[in-house]
């Protein structure tokens, strides 16, 4: 006998849950490193990009704490890495930082069985887009790969005002949804901006956990491929 499903409503980050924003990101930062000749400065792409990463990953935790604005991190993510090295031109950084955000969300490399394992989803629940990214890329990113045609609504905290984790981001997509907390369900990769906002929001959640990182956190489920998640949902 077929129960009644439990969920009604599945919220779904987008970068590096769906959306290969690694992938996609790497390809668009190798192409502009050629376009701006960067080797002129840089041992290589990869030592360019090695660079690049640790100050990305710093900027994104100071602009999800608020602490700094959004042109500010998109153009800071490249000058640094640029003044390491000797090149301290905040217009080239700006240049770059603006053929970055219009070539990046062009790119549509997804996550194995994306496609396929929403498809599913879709014939069974309300899907919903949850994501901290900037609003004109998002929405960019999901017209361009084909996924807008799955979600019934995309929430940005470009919008909303305030960054995953804060409760107050997932308090307002569960009600602007007309969903109920205990028929809802999140699904993203990162343990502090979805995970830790889930759990303050007292939300059931997925950690999709790609690649396998160890951690020490309790989640309520855990998985490192999507089609994973046909056998919990």
């Amino acid at each position: 006998m077929q129960t009644t499903l439990k969920y009604k409503h599945l919220f779904f980050d987008l970068d590096h849950t769906l959306w290969d924003f690694e992938a996609n990101s790497k390809e668009t930062l190798t192409e502009l490193f050629e376009t701006f000749q960067l080797t002129r400065f840089f041992n290589d792409f990869e030592d360019f990009h090695t660079r690049y990463t640790v100050h990305n990953i710093e900027l994104w935790k100071q602009y999800r704490r608020g602490t700094i604005k959004k042109q500010f991190l998109n153009v800071e993510r490249f000058r640094r890495p640029f003044s390491e090295v000797g090149f301290d031109d905040p217009q080239v950084a700006a240049d770059f930082a603006r053929q970055y955000i219009t070539i990046s969300p062009t790119k549509t490399k997804l996550f194995p069985d994306t496609r396929e394992v929403l498809e599913t989803l879709k014939s069974r629940y309300k899907l919903y887009i949850i994501t901290n990214g900037f609003l004109e890329v998002q929405l960019k990113k999901l017209k361009n790969s084909g996924l807008e045609y799955f979600f019934n609504r995309t929430y940005i905290s470009d919008q909303i005002g305030v960054q995953k984790p804060h409760p107050y981001f997932f308090e307002y997509a569960i009600k602007s949804s007309h969903a109920s907390p205990k028929e809802s369900m999140v699904i993203g990769d990162s343990l502090e901006a979805d995970i830790k906002g889930a759990q303050k929001a007292g939300l059931d959640h997925i950690f999709f956990n790609s690649k396998q990182i160890k951690h020490d956190m309790l989640v309520m489920h855990e998985i490192s491929t999507l089609k994973e998640l046909l056998k919990i949902l």
